[in-house]
């Protein structure tokens, strides 16, 4: 499949996703499992079938593996940041990522509540609402504006932080250069849904992301979770593991 039908296939799923939304009355609390929301499900539905008509795998937080044995597998989910959502905080979002044999190809990041719309091949470089994304080159963990999952025992060293709720949308703040860095202080919080969209923006624009334990951030296993650390410069990201690890 060509790059350009891919990204077309993503975005056709993201659209199916806000159409469904916007058709939902209620965005509480399914019973299903814990924190899934009926959004969870109606968005994780509306995008399977897009997906299914395409052939492609999916690895969805909602329903899990679809499809292993396809050459490219759209890792997706459906609603981050759906709490979010549920209670009216605009920052969620729609995080696509296919992945190929290489690792993550082609993704989407759309948020919701605003349309802000992230886009990023690899190596065609990334986009924001058409516009080429780029870190804002910060260097010092103590000058730094930093997006935060999870909250440590005590002040890492940053000048400011931000809990903003949705780890796709603040890996492509990263990226864009509105936040300096990104931070998980938990422990195994992510699925690879998470984090696998905004990874793909952030190399492509050239901030850097890794796991705070040193794991390959790229997996299709529904059971394994990341801790994962994004900077604006790898310097930076090398005092946010350090501060990190300190605690």
């Amino acid at each position: 499949m060509r790059d350009e039908v891919l990204l077309e296939v993503l975005d056709e799923a993201a659209a199916a996703v806000r159409g469904v939304l916007g058709d939902l009355d209620d965005w509480g609390l399914a019973g299903t499992r814990d924190g899934q929301y009926h959004s969870d499900l109606a968005a994780d539905a509306a995008a399977l079938a897009v997906f299914d008509r395409a052939g492609l795998g999916v690895m969805s937080e909602e329903s899990g593996r679809h499809r292993p044995d396809a050459d490219i597998t759209v890792v997706i989910d459906p609603l981050d940041g759906s709490t979010n959502a549920s209670r009216g905080i605009p920052w969620f979002a729609t995080s696509l990522c296919a992945v190929d044999a290489d690792g993550p190809r082609a993704a989407l990041v759309i948020n919701l509540a605003s349309g802000d719309r992230f886009e990023a091949l690899r190596g065609g470089g990334a986009t924001g609402n058409g516009v080429a994304l780029a870190p804002s080159g910060v260097r010092s963990f103590g000058e730094s504006l930093v997006a935060l999952s999870g909250f440590p025992s005590q002040w890492l060293g940053w000048y400011q932080f931000r809990s903003m709720g949705a780890c796709a949308l603040d890996l492509c703040a990263v990226a864009a250069g509105v936040v300096d860095g990104y931070i998980d202080c938990s422990w195994n919080a992510h699925g690879s849904w998470d984090y696998l969209g905004g990874l793909l923006m952030c190399q492509e624009a050239g901030a850097v992301i890794v796991d705070a334990h040193g794991r390959d951030l790229v997996t299709l296993d529904h059971a394994e979770r990341r801790t994962p650390v994004a900077g604006a410069t790898a310097e930076l990201v090398e005092q946010m593991l350090l501060a990190r690890q300190s605690v």
